[in-house]
């Protein structure tokens, strides 16, 4: 056992305990909502100890740095691209993905599939929207996503799972539910306009300071960094 495992494994039970509790406030199982640590600032000590914890969800939010921590991981991870993606960095990510959260245009999504296709893979994939509509945000604003909705149905070799969103950041966590609901009601509409059964799965909103109130909103997915790592600081 590593010196910070107790620290961060505490951690771990009280985010595990919020979860719960924002699940029971509007009737939901714990199950449904699957937590990804962000890893973006953490040491990679502190990635093992969360390995060893049963935590096996990792999210990072630069490629480049993604790929570097993949190769130093011997254990079995589900890698989660949280952050910005260039297109000419997809083919080296797009191998180590389990699920990448950040598609934020069409032409991204397009240079996805093409290269799905290539390398003959079934990407699974969010499509970031742009709720709040904050000039510094990436992402689809929600009527150009409904306007590109079928191109985004014509892709084949990517796997549209579902919907990603940053809410702002705001002193009172209340003000932020008006961007989890926005991204709720608009997977509503976009399932509606798709045929042949097409679900929209995963909501992938919430982070440490307001994935409560995205859970009762409807994520089924929170990105969880900060919270993770109260207590710990940084050798060197």
């Amino acid at each position: 056992m590593s010196l910070t495992q107790p620290r961060v494994a505490e951690n771990l039970v009280q985010i595990r305990e919020r979860i719960a509790a924002a699940c029971t406030q509007v009737g939901r199982s714990p199950d449904s909502v699957r937590l990804v640590a962000v890893t973006k600032y953490a040491e990679l000590e502190w990635v093992q100890d969360l390995l060893s914890l049963g935590v096996h969800d990792l999210g990072e939010s630069r490629p480049q740095r993604l790929v570097e921590r993949a190769g130093l991981i011997e254990e079995p991870v589900r890698w989660h691209l949280i952050g910005h993606l260039q297109r000419n960095k997809a083919r080296k990510v797009l191998p180590l993905v389990d699920l990448a959260h950040s598609v934020d245009t069409l032409r991204l999504l397009e240079t996805i599939d093409r290269l799905a296709e290539e390398l003959e893979l079934r990407p699974r994939v969010l499509l970031e929207v742009n709720v709040s509509g904050e000039a510094a945000k990436h992402g689809f604003a929600p009527d150009e996503l409904l306007a590109n909705w079928p191109a985004v149905l014509a892709c084949h070799c990517v796997r549209v799972e579902g919907l990603m969103t940053m809410a702002p950041r705001v002193d009172d966590v209340e003000d932020a539910r008006s961007s989890f609901r926005g991204l709720r009601e608009l997977r509503g509409r976009l399932i509606e306009t798709s045929t042949d059964g097409f679900e929209l799965p995963e909501l992938s909103m919430g982070m440490s300071n307001d994935f409560e109130v995205a859970i009762e909103e409807g994520a089924t997915i929170v990105r969880i960094g900060s919270c993770l790592y109260n207590g710990l600081s940084k050798q060197g």
